[in-house]
């Protein structure tokens, strides 16, 4: 069942199927393969797909678009999400230079003008900010967002990777509706840096990216600080029966903000296991078990 990211915000799939992977920086997949997974996704509750522009040196929303190509009674069901801002050299932008951030309004409104041509659809539920750019004017970004959602181009907006100030600044410009941040029991900063605090005040759930830790916990040489994680997570995962990603996305889910976690896989059977995850809940001392094992030291 879907979930409002906030109040009045788009309503998500619980679980959000990241699509970074999908091209050419993961695992190549053709356009047969890529609708496969998209309806796969579809059959699990999935309905949520995250995008960028950039990924696949600009090439993975197209990818994308043309796996929904004639199946228009797809788009209906469900919501597209996508990122700009980051401006990267490859020779799919000769005109870029430098690897550099660009908020303006013009940049802003141009990019989505390509990913809606990418992803072959008229409209984009959710545009994020990639990253927060040390030159940016809040006014142009909002200037933007308000052209793309008067003109129906964009129905909601948020950031991606910002802090807590940050997010208060663009806000009072213009209302955002989540955060997408990295977030993990190896990337704890969230939870202390007032990021999840902000959004609990604004109840504003984020979304949360790398929540696996980019595979780092199934690492065939893992850290001493992954192994003890591990050493937890596999204990829990033997007394709830379920697998280690399932008592790691579990462990996300408990915080009361409400993270919407982004399964970067394009495995069905992985996503399906994401999903599964939703049904075990941790108490809070098992909760604090794993968090115990990240710092390697006991609470304060």
């Amino acid at each position: 069942m879907n979930k409002e990211i906030s109040r009045g915000g788009p309503s998500f799939s619980r679980i959000v199927a990241g699509c970074m992977n999908w091209g050419e920086w993961g695992v190549n997949l053709s356009s047969n393969e890529a609708l496969h997974l998209i309806e796969g996704c579809l059959e699990h509750g999935v309905t949520t797909f995250d995008h960028a522009d950039i990924y696949g040196h600009y090439t993975t929303e197209a990818l994308f678009g043309k796996a929904m190509q004639g199946k228009s009674e797809l788009r209906e069901k469900i919501q597209l999400i996508t990122k700009c801002g980051i401006k990267l050299v490859t020779p799919n932008r000769p005109g870029n230079s430098i690897k550099s951030y660009d908020t303006s309004t013009s940049y802003i409104v141009n990019s989505v003008e390509q990913s809606l041509l990418n992803l072959n659809t008229d409209y984009i539920d959710l545009l994020l900010i990639h990253r927060p750019s040390p030159l940016m004017y809040p006014e142009e970004i909002a200037e933007a967002f308000r052209k793309l959602q008067k003109s129906g181009k964009v129905k909601h907006f948020g950031v991606s990777n910002f802090t807590a100030s940050q997010f208060e600044m663009l806000d009072t410009f213009f209302p955002l509706v989540t955060n997408q941040i990295e977030i993990s029991p190896l990337h704890l900063n969230p939870y202390i840096d007032g990021t999840l605090d902000q959004c609990l005040a604004k109840k504003i759930a984020p979304m949360g990216y790398s929540t696996l830790a980019g595979g780092s916990f199934f690492s065939k040489e893992p850290d001493a600080r992954v192994k003890r994680i591990l050493s937890v997570v596999n204990k829990l995962a033997d007394q709830y029966d379920v697998t280690v990603d399932q008592v790691l996305t579990s462990w996300t889910l408990k915080h009361p903000s409400g993270i919407f976690p982004i399964i970067g896989s394009t495995k069905i059977n992985r996503i399906q296991s994401a999903v599964k995850a939703l049904d075990v809940q941790l108490t809070d001392e098992e909760w604090f078990m794993v968090w115990e094992a990240s710092l390697g030291t006991e609470v304060p």
